[in-house]
């Protein structure tokens, strides 16, 4: 495991100044139970519990990497807002993406959470808005990103120390802002992401950072100049955000290597029942990742140093950056040419490869940035 990158370390992780001047990388703790020596085989050292997902996130943090995303999955692993707040103390530098599956939770009680992290990290929080239904609940997408929308505006506001208030469709509320939210002057990132266009437009309105899973160089550059044009519809500016994952290795033929092995032991049947179960399992993005799987070649490349074979056995983010150090950095380099500001990596197991990661590609990343 990488030890402390003193020099590469940042203590400054407000991104929310305008213009933003630096680019942001972020590693993932496996939260869901998303974490695998092979995929598709369960690993029980590696299911998702305070003494292993607390154990990455303080490795990211002494590694150098801005933040961290906490995901969130009502039936998987441990919740991020308890996490978040349990392991909160024990950080020096690193920033905490939370994820918030909004429909879930009372918007209000919701402020209150989050602004008491945010005091707890010292400004350091990041929120990941999701918008889920209510567990038992199905709404259709018109009325659930509504909502969504709803929460959102709501949380800014609050978050900034503005009253707490709604009148909407699905809350109506007026109540003066806790002591501590009061105190507030600015609201903490929302970062947000989805493909239909429902989604696409919620995040035009009211995201800071619009997120993506991974997509071939001309799929990026189209998604880039939609949301552009949808944000500036509203008189805003989008900040970019691209989830993928990564297999580092001294040469490439290794990072190969590596990519098969992970995937040695994952049957088709086995990756299509894991595909299924998702809630997300129908959704745009969902599908848009099926779709770049089905364009891959034989060796499950959509384009150079892209692997799409981690998707045999995920829903969600399904490629990865695969390749030798010079390689992964020039993609990501790439990648920031096109637009993108804000990084969240991960690979398997996460806690060795944010190690690696940290080793042979953030120093890089970070030198001149």
């Amino acid at each position: 495991m990488s030890g402390p990158l003193p020099t590469a370390v940042r203590t400054s992780n407000d991104i929310s100044d305008s213009p933003q001047t630096r680019s942001e990388f972020a590693w993932f703790a496996a939260l869901c139970d998303d974490d695998f020596e092979f995929l598709g085989v369960p690993t029980p050292e590696l299911a998702s519990s305070w003494s292993h997902c607390s154990e990455i996130v303080r490795a990211a943090d002494r590694s150098g990497f801005d933040s961290i995303l906490l995901p969130s999955g009502f039936d998987l692993g441990i919740d991020p807002i308890a996490f978040a707040g349990g392991v909160a103390p024990d950080l020096e530098h690193i920033s905490l993406l939370v994820a918030v599956r909004c429909g879930e939770m009372w918007p209000p009680q919701l402020a209150r959470q989050l602004g008491s992290l945010d005091e707890m990290l010292q400004g350091r929080l990041r929120i990941n808005i999701i918008s889920s239904d209510l567990p038992g609940e199905t709404l259709g997408g018109k009325e659930r990103y509504g909502r969504t929308l709803e929460v959102m505006k709501m949380l800014r506001a609050v978050l900034s120390g503005e009253r707490c208030s709604a009148d909407g469709q699905f809350y109506r509320f007026d109540l003066p802002a806790p002591r501590l939210l009061a105190q507030r002057t600015q609201a903490p990132p929302l970062y947000f992401g989805g493909l239909s266009p429902e989604a696409r437009a919620v995040a035009a309105e009211a995201a800071d950072v619009f997120l993506m899973w991974p997509d071939t160089t001309e799929g990026v550059k189209d998604l880039l100049a939609d949301m552009d044009e949808r944000s500036a519809a509203y008189g805003r500016k989008l900040r970019y955000g691209y989830r993928v994952h990564v297999i580092v290795r001294e040469t490439e033929s290794q990072a190969m290597d590596a990519a098969r092995l992970l995937v040695s032991k994952l049957s088709d049947q086995v990756g299509a029942e894991i595909r299924s179960r998702s809630l997300d399992a129908g959704s745009f993005g969902v599908n848009q990742q099926g779709d770049l799987r089905s364009r891959s070649d034989a060796d499950g490349f959509v384009e150079e140093n892209l692997w799409t074979g981690i998707g045999r056995a995920r829903s969600g983010c399904g490629a990865a950056i695969v390749g030798d150090p010079d390689q992964v950095v020039s993609k990501i380099r790439a990648y920031e040419e096109l637009g993108i500001s804000s990084f969240i990596f991960s690979g398997y197991p996460h806690l060795g490869e944010c190690g690696r990661f940290a080793d042979m590609v953030l120093p890089t990343l970070l030198a001149n940035n």
